[in-house]
């Protein structure tokens, strides 16, 4: 194992701005007096870190440092004794390293509590058994300290001692089991119990077992390492399930939300009772509403909706649906979301109706509420469940309709826009619902804000009325809509009419005023009152226009000419149809002679003029396939849209429900309890242990097994595959050092001669030797080694060229 392999433990970076000094130096230094040694011994370990050899300095800080009792240096000194080579080359132990050993029996025996502990601590990390053997009397004398601090750390010692060198202390499972009867300091018992349970499983299992009763009334710490023994027992040995089943329901009780997680989480995998699962899944929920962290709630919904996958769990959840929506008093809004996602999909006819009745509810409340920045999108997520459950389960529609019908008039275009989707689908689906429909539109027609909004309920109000009082209504909303007509006409006398009664107020009594000043005075003052009361007066309609929002004009004049068309075939009378036509039509010139007027913001658009023209034309001749057209084809149309939105939302819910089945082949092996080997039984993986390696970093990938795939990932190409010299490089990185090793392919059919790879570096990056030239063979390939030094935890660049 070279140096640069060794296992490492710390990790410092620091600046080297200067030159570092030198061991003479060093030594002299350490030599004065304490805040000088301080300094000196942090230079020492950082240089040792950078790989320095410093070995005639281990007799100076023996001789000078060690004796010292202040606190600093005795931190400092662990870290140095913990980094510096304690071996000889051939790997024999330092004859020094026994003065070492001396001075921590010492500190091991020390009145101060800190110092012993810290000295333990650091006993955790040494890898020679030489050093430690004479420390063992002391470290068992440890376990019996007044102090906790140092008892603690002493079964920690003990653990990793007995872990590493089991001869150095073979009994350490019994003296850890004896200790942990009589010891009542929670974090000294959750120490010793971790250890029992992964140095000797069975004396743990003794240990629980005399007091699994008085669990409850444990410290967190150690309640949570019980739970990771049952879970570690049971995953190994199911037949145990039934002895600890009960001490996990006790735990879900547990004061820690920690422990009441993992209990609820070892329930599940030990257990798939219904009574289980329900009791697991009530502690998820209870966790999420009393924890305030958003982070926590959207871990324990991930839990809930994992649970939710399992198909024999669903039905068990599906009774909570109502205690899940107790998480919607949360403000953040990715909680919300996921929270009406997963009561979405457990919702059934059973709960469909108290769902909607909440979901109501809290529509209500954001109306009330205008503060947050999410409510609006709030609103948009409870208007689309509402949809999604009165397209799953239309006997609710009829409920949910006049609530979300309210919205239209909203100021969130987003939210009024969603409900308007959904109320066109519940109009073409639900014959049944469209006079109720029908009459809330025409409520809510002349509150609408939102000229996008408008147009999609026009559209409604055009396709969908089909009695001659409903016609009747329309024409009325839409002349209230526009005002006075022609629109031109009323707009410029509403100008010059404005004018005349204001001057006529400003004027009159101040007549001496006027003669002798004019009225420019009273002309600016009316110029600027005027506009506000003109903008306060307008309908939404003829404010659109006058906007130049001609759009909504070609929209209208559609439904116009649908609901004028659609008039003449119910009524019989020439007189009433004529003067109905008459009256569309006279609404369709107005709209074209205000667009041609220089009076709106921006003048109309031909494809407008054109589309109001074709309706004009098509009133006028009312042949019979203009009628077919415009009354049946387009509502055709949107039916084969929803039809294929409906298809696809089937195929999307049959991938899903096929994905949760859990199919069973007719010739599969049945697998009985009783009969199945041990080995076969831990067939699911051990979560503790996934959860642990999740965390080191090192996953378990199936494909990593080989070892030169995972080579080959670190490979970085250098030049082109058709450049004369191919060169690829693949970067091996220890602690402070990255070993490049760099193939050279020579593609040409001539000797290369002094082929050299030149490499430079940004950054603190040090090259520490240029590679030497190469003489290539046609087609020939060679490798060539070169090492770079890294001095901080900065970035670097290494470049070069060949």
């Amino acid at each position: 194992m070279t140096a640069a392999e060794n296992v490492c433990y710390t990790l410092i970076n620091v600046p080297m701005d200067s030159e570092p000094p030198s061991e003479i130096s060093l030594k002299n230094d350490l030599k004065g007096d304490v805040k000088l040694k301080t300094e000196v011994l942090k230079k020492v370990i950082i240089m040792i870190l950078n790989g320095e050899k410093l070995p005639g300095l281990l007799m100076t800080i023996i001789r000078f440092v060690l004796p010292l009792q202040d606190h600093t240096i005795k931190k400092l000194l662990l870290v140095f004794w913990e980094i510096v080579p304690k071996t000889t080359p051939d790997g024999r132990l330092l004859q020094e390293m026994i003065l070492v050993c001396d001075a921590y029996r010492k500190d091991l025996q020390h009145p101060n509590e800190f110092i012993r502990g810290s000295t333990l601590r650091f006993l955790c990390k040494l890898k020679e058994a030489e050093l430690l053997e004479p420390l063992m009397p002391a470290i068992r004398a440890c376990l019996e300290h007044r102090h906790s601090y140092v008892r603690r750390n002493a079964v920690l010692a003990i653990y990793t001692i007995y872990r590493n060198f089991e001869h150095l202390i073979p009994d350490a499972p019994e003296l850890i089991h004896d200790f942990l009867v009589n010891e009542k300091d929670a974090s000294c018992k959750r120490n010793a119990f971790m250890m029992l349970i992964h140095a000797d499983q069975d004396r743990a299992l003794d240990y629980l077992s005399t007091c699994i009763d008085q669990v409850q009334t444990f410290g967190d710490i150690l309640q949570l390492v019980i739970v990771e023994l049952i879970y570690k027992v049971c995953h190994a040995n199911p037949s145990e399930r039934a002895r600890f089943i009960r001490c996990i329901y006790n735990l879900l009780q547990s004061s820690s939300p920690a422990v009441k997680y993992e209990a609820a989480g070892t329930l599940v995998t030990l257990s798939s009772a219904p009574t289980a699962i329900k009791a697991a899944a009530q502690c998820y929920i209870d966790l999420i509403i009393k924890e305030s962290d958003n982070n926590v709630k959207l871990i324990v919904l991930d839990r809930l909706v994992e649970l939710k996958e399992h198909p024999s769990h669903e039905r068990v959840l599906q009774d909570l649906v109502m205690d899940i929506l107790r998480v919607l008093s949360t403000p953040d809004l990715e909680v919300r979301k996921k929270t009406l996602q997963l009561a979405l999909d457990l919702v059934s006819s059973r709960n469909v109706e108290e769902l909607v009745i909440v979901l109501k509810k809290e529509v209500i409340k954001t109306n009330n509420v205008t503060e947050h920045e999410d409510t609006d999108k709030y609103r948009q997520l409870l208007v689309r469940t509402l949809h999604s459950c009165s397209v799953r389960f239309p006997d609710m529609a009829a409920n949910v309709i006049p609530v979300l019908m309210e919205f239209l008039s909203d100021n969130n275009e987003a939210a009024a826009a969603d409900v308007l989707e959904f109320v066109r689908e519940a109009i073409q689906r639900f014959d049944n619902l469209r006079p109720l429909i029908v009459e809330k539109m025409l409520e809510v027609f002349h509150a609408i804000k939102s000229v996008k909004i408008y147009r999609g309920a026009l559209w409604i109000l055009g396709e969908y009325c089909s009695t001659k009082e409903d016609i009747q209504s329309v024409m009325t909303e839409v002349r209230r809509s526009l005002g006075e007509i022609p629109i031109v006409e009323s707009e410029i006398k509403k100008e010059a009419g404005e004018l005349k009664p204001e001057e006529e107020v400003t004027v009159g009594p101040v007549q001496k005023l006027v003669t002798e000043m004019g009225t420019y005075a009273t002309q600016s003052a009316l110029s600027s009152s005027r506009p506000t009361k003109k903008e306060e007066d307008r309908p939404p309609l003829r404010g659109f226009l006058l906007d130049g929002d001609f759009f909504v004009a070609a929209s209208l004049a559609t439904t116009l000419t649908k609901i004028a068309l659609r008039y003449v075939s119910l009524v019989q009378e020439k007189k009433k149809q004529n003067s109905f036509v008459a009256e569309a039509m006279l609404l369709m010139a107005t709209i074209l002679h205000l667009g041609k007027s220089s009076l709106p913001k921006k003048p109309i658009t031909d494809d407008d003029v054109d589309r109001i023209s074709l309706c004009l034309k098509v009133l006028s001749e009312c042949s019979p396939l203009m009628n077919d057209i415009f009354n049946k084809e387009c509502r055709q149309s949107l039916s084969h849209m929803l039809s294929a939105k409906l298809e696809e939302e089937k195929l999307s819910q049959k991938k899903e429900s096929e994905k949760r089945n859990v199919t069973v082949q007719p010739d599969d092996p049945i697998s009985f309890m009783q009969l199945t080997a041990k080995n076969e039984m831990s067939s699911k993986e051990d979560q503790f242990q996934l959860s642990l390696l999740a965390a080191m970093g090192n996953t378990q990938r199936k494909e990593a097994a080989d070892p030169l795939a995972s080579k080959l990932n670190k490979v970085t190409q250098l030049t082109g595959f058709s450049d004369p010299v191919y060169a690829e490089a693949y970067v091996h990185v220890n602690q402070y050092d990255i070993v490049l090793d760099v193939l050279v392919v020579n593609q040409t059919s001539d000797t290369l001669q002094n082929c050299t790879l030149e490499l430079a570096t940004l950054g603190d990056l040090k090259l520490v030797e240029k590679p030497s030239p190469l003489t290539l063979a046609p087609h020939d390939f060679a490798n060539i080694k070169a090492n770079v030094k890294v001095a901080s935890t900065e970035n670097g660049i290494i470049f070069g060229n060949i």
